[in-house]
């Protein structure tokens, strides 16, 4: 018999390494993050007291919800266990969630007629882009670490690009052990920042959030230099054409993508200062 049910801390860890497995390159603290965030967040399908199924259903308040981890055992994959254990997963999270807010999902192209059929709407497509850490020389004057930053600001910022608080997750999100988190400023003003974390195989950027191309390119030269010589990856959305202007212009080539989707109404962002999504698991 098969049960569904919320995920132990290990349990999240077996959903990790699937996702290393899959070729998915999670972060070195992602787990411990994004346990963080949500501990009710993440479930399994389960089989005789084994794990046979993973995935995320982390809700940001009530207001929103984003589903991830998608995975079933390779061996077990078309008995119909994965049907069942998605819609279990989108019934349980709107559960958690008020009844008109929406779910976000960056899913594998190929399972795009699986989940429309399941109510979400595409989007776009988020692409990964793959290149080589480079160093830019000096840096701008006007890049500070983000820890130096007061917290409010950064997490306004955050908002204001994501679509809802997720002060909890940021905190620790902007101060990657390895990695960096950086803003830039222009007087007082924030005008962007990003974050570089070390991953299984390199280092990936995202957020990137930037009000111009300019300040983007600046704060992913300065990121790009931390992992001088190490893979760098970028997950970029494909309906902003200065993000992906900004990859050409680093020698950035696609690797891998997802398509972004929502159920129920998707929350209106700047996609024009969006130029790395923060993650795929977690939106």
């Amino acid at each position: 018999m098969i049960t569904f049910r919320e995920a132990t801390r290990e349990e999240l860890d077996t959903a990790v390494a699937w996702a290393a497995a899959e070729g998915w390159n999670p972060g070195l603290e992602d787990v411990e993050i994004f346990w963080e965030t949500d501990p009710d967040g993440f479930v399994c399908a389960v089989r005789d007291g084994e794990v046979i199924g993973t995935g995320s259903i982390v809700a940001y308040g009530r207001e929103f919800g984003f589903m991830g981890f998608f995975i079933v055992r390779p061996d077990l994959r078309g008995q119909g266990i994965g049907r069942d254990f998605w819609t279990w997963r989108r019934d349980t999270l709107r559960a958690r969630l008020h009844p008109d807010a929406a779910i976000g999902m960056d899913g594998v192209f190929t399972m795009q007629p699986f989940y429309a059929r399941g109510g979400f709407v595409f989007s776009h497509r988020n692409l990964r882009l793959a290149g080589t850490g480079r160093s830019g020389g000096s840096p701008d004057p006007a890049i500070v670490e983000l820890a130096s930053l007061p917290f409010d600001r950064v997490a306004t910022f955050d908002r204001r690009h994501f679509g809802f608080s997720r002060e909890v997750f940021l905190r620790r999100w902007i101060r990657p052990t390895g990695g960096l988190g950086l803003g830039y400023l222009d007087g007082d003003r924030l005008d962007g920042f990003g974050v570089i974390r070390p991953c299984r195989t390199g280092f990936k950027v995202g957020p990137l959030f930037a009000e111009t191309p300019e300040v983007a390119d600046a704060l992913f030269s300065a990121l790009s230099a931390h992992a001088e010589g190490q893979p760098v990856f970028l997950d970029t959305p494909e309906n902003h054409a200065a993000a992906l202007e900004l990859g050409e212009r680093h020698q950035l080539t696609e690797s891998f993508g997802c398509a972004r989707m929502y159920l129920g109404p998707p929350p209106a962002l700047p996609w024009n200062q969006i130029y790395g999504v923060t993650t795929f698991e977690l939106g």
